[in-house]
Parts: C-alpha cells; sequence; structure tokens
C-alpha cells in the first residue's frame, strides 16, 4: 500500500484561534494517486489540537467561551511555576491553560477517502486550534490506500 507524507505549516494569532485546514488537506490528497483510503491528519504541538466540526464563526467564538470555561487563563496551574522547573527556556510561557485545552481535544483526525475525496458530511471541516499563539505550527499528513 503506497504511504504519502506532507508537512502542512499554520501562521497563527494570539491566543485560541481555529483555522480551517480542509482545503490544504484536500490539497495534499490530490497531489498524490491515492483514490480510496485514508488521510491521518496529525497536530505535531502540546498546546494545538484538531477536531472535525463545522466551520461557521458564530459556532467557533461559541467553542472558544468554552475551551475558556474548561481551563482559564487566570487559575493557578503547577505547570506555571516556572521557577520551579528544571531546564526551561527565558522564553517559556506560562501556558498550562493551553496544554488543559489540547487534551480536551484530540491531536489527530483520520478521515477517509473516496473516489480521490475526502468523505467529509455537509458541514464537516478539519479545524487546526491553536491555543497558545502567536506561532509558527506544523501538522503533519499521510495518506494511504490504493
Amino acid at each position: 500500500m503506497p504511504i504519502f507524507n506532507k508537512i502542512l505549516e499554520v501562521q497563527t494569532n494570539e491566543g485560541i484561534n481555529i483555522h480551517s485546514i480542509t482545503p490544504e488537506v484536500e490539497a495534499v490528497i490530490s497531489s498524490t494517486p491515492i483514490q480510496n483510503g485514508q488521510v491521518l491528519v496529525f497536530s505535531r504541538h502540546t498546546t494545538t489540537a484538531l477536531a472535525i466540526n463545522e466551520n461557521e464563526e458564530r459556532l467557533l467564538q461559541d467553542i472558544k467561551v468554552y475551551l475558556r470555561k474548561l481551563a482559564p487563563e487566570s487559575d493557578k496551574y503547577l505547570h506555571n511555576d516556572l521557577h520551579l522547573r528544571e531546564n526551561i527556556p527565558a522564553d517559556e510561557p506560562m501556558n498550562a491553560h493551553s496544554h488543559l485545552m489540547a487534551m480536551t481535544l484530540s491531536t489527530s483526525e483520520v478521515i477517509p477517502i473516496i473516489d480521490g475525496k475526502l468523505a467529509l458530511g455537509t458541514y464537516q471541516s478539519i479545524l487546526f486550534f491553536e491555543l497558545d499563539g502567536p506561532r509558527k505550527r506544523t501538522v503533519f499528513c499521510q495518506v494511504f490506500g490504493e
């Protein structure tokens, strides 16, 4: 079974932001001969995540509010006691809340490919969540099948 790998880059903004990477993943699939199989989409960072959901602006705002309620930035977190941690870079942010938000989501999604296209539902998009931006992020895509 042939396997094709590609790294996508996503430049993010400050705080929580959500990007539809569906067009980029579709382009990866189109660049391969795979007609039927799967694509693995994997976030390569501990303060980012992936989900499949609707890319609708008001829903995206609701998601941000929901995530901030789950892990408020203002709460006390042991991870943020930087002076108690070893080998911490000088620019290390206090971002425990971002790690916790990422854990409530997922680091990867596997989506079927049928006839060379993503088998997403009508309102489904592949959403990339930046939880600790701004940063340059990478997403690993692996397309496999026949």
